[in-house]
């Protein structure tokens, strides 16, 4: 019995569990897109003194409150404390003084306040207050610690590093970082069609195609963080296929990933060439289109996900199934591509009792709601509308026809960003 949707999803994700990568120690320049191994502490403040949140003049607050420009504070300035100065050289500002201090320059002794220059007369040796407004609430005072406070948990294990961790990271003396290997997937692809770009005059001869995936699925699935090899196209027989399993295997990875032969086809190989191999096989097929010849499994304890060979169905089921499961394997916490609803802007005939998936663009409506329309052609050999897309819109398989104005749910494309014009 073919399973829907969220049973498939979970089944390929189950193949996961007791698998997740093991944890390396890594300089946090190559630690980008990696999911921590563990919780990053910190053993220091950030900010680690109290400083100043623009520029302006440390003050006691009682020393300014109530004045006006008709009736100023006038006080005598002590110096200046610019950014980078050791707060322990600082004078202390005593009652009814005044330090000439820049954005983030340590905060003097004494002082519980800075007032923006542009209440005051930009004195030098002394200045005249116009107005008390920030001596009220934090004074344009950063506390220490406010951000980071010295021995706490920055980020939990699982946590996806990206550019602002690495900031922070730096920002606390982090050297390295433990994160989880990156899962190392190989791709088997079988087809007598097909052909690499070498042998593009075969194509150009009205041959043999270009096997377009053998570009776009490693592709994508190095964004979730796979380390990626590519076989060469194996032909369409069950012995070249069988090699070419034993190969992947004996080499080593920590998925395995099949696209086509994967259905009922003459020349479709791939389950019993894992059958040969004493592979297990969780489930085959899923109440899906396009993609629904998919299924997963394990072979030599090595987990298996095989995927259709249409070039569309295999970008699909590749966003939908491979790329969480590569995250998962690579302990990422978050691992499922985002689900929001939409307004369905076009018309599309769904008469099967399946779940579709659309490719479309996504773009903010008047009021603020993402709305959706046809990237282009829906079938599953137009790669093209796959490239335009940025979501697949999901109609689900009591709806016969998608209308205009008919609310959906999308699922982001886990590698396209969401940009505008």
């Amino acid at each position: 019995m073919p399973l829907s949707f969220d049973e498939a999803l979970d089944a390929i994700l189950q193949q996961a569990d007791g698998r997740t990568t093991e944890t390396e120690q890594v300089a946090i320049e190559r630690a980008l897109g990696r999911a921590l191994g563990a919780p990053v502490r910190s053993g220091v403040a950030l900010p680690p003194w109290d400083n100043a949140g623009m520029d302006g003049y440390a003050v006691r607050r009682a020393d300014v409150m109530g004045a006006t420009r008709d009736a100023p504070r006038v006080l005598p300035v002590l110096g200046m404390s610019a950014a980078g100065a050791d707060a322990t050289t600082l004078p202390w500002v005593q009652q009814g003084t005044a330090l000439r201090i820049m954005t983030g320059a340590p905060m003097p002794p004494g002082a519980d306040a800075v007032l923006r220059i542009e209440d005051t007369d930009q004195g030098i040796e002394q200045v005249a207050v116009f107005d008390d407004r920030d001596a009220n609430g934090r004074g344009n005072v950063r506390p220490r610690g406010e951000d980071v406070a010295a021995g706490s948990d920055l980020f939990a294990g699982g946590t996806t590093i990206g550019a602002s961790h690495l900031g922070v990271l730096a920002s606390i003396g982090a050297h390295t970082v433990p994160v989880h290997r990156a899962p190392r997937v190989t791709i088997v692809s079988s087809g007598d069609e097909l052909v690499m770009l070498d042998r593009f005059d075969e194509v150009e001869a009205g041959q043999r195609i270009v096997s377009s995936t053998s570009y776009a699925l490693p592709a994508m699935l190095r964004t979730a963080g796979a380390d990626v090899r590519t076989l060469p196209l194996v032909p369409d027989t069950l012995d070249a296929l069988t090699g070419a399993l034993v190969g992947a295997l004996d080499d080593g990875c920590d998925l395995l990933i099949t696209t086509g032969g994967v259905s009922v086809g003459a020349h479709d190989y791939t389950r019993d060439a894992l059958a040969a191999l004493g592979g297990r096989q969780t489930f085959w097929r899923a109440r899906i289109r396009p993609g629904g010849p998919i299924g997963t499994g394990t072979v030599r304890d090595v987990p298996w996900l095989g995927l259709p060979g249409n070039p569309v169905s295999t970008m699909v089921t590749g966003s939908l199934f491979a790329w969480p499961l590569i995250r998962r394997l690579g302990g990422h916490a978050g691992y499922r591509p985002l689900r929001l609803p939409v307004r369905f802007l076009d018309h599309a005939d769904t008469p099967a009792p399946l779940t579709y998936f659309l490719r479309v663009i996504l773009s903010a409506g008047a009021d603020g709601m993402p709305e959706a329309r046809l990237a282009g052609p829906q079938g599953s050999n137009l790669l093209r509308t796959m490239a335009l897309a940025n979501a697949l819109l999901m109609i689900p398989p009591e709806v016969s026809r998608a209308d205009a104005g008919m609310i959906f749910t999308a699922v982001l494309l886990p590698d396209v960003p969401l940009m505008t014009t």
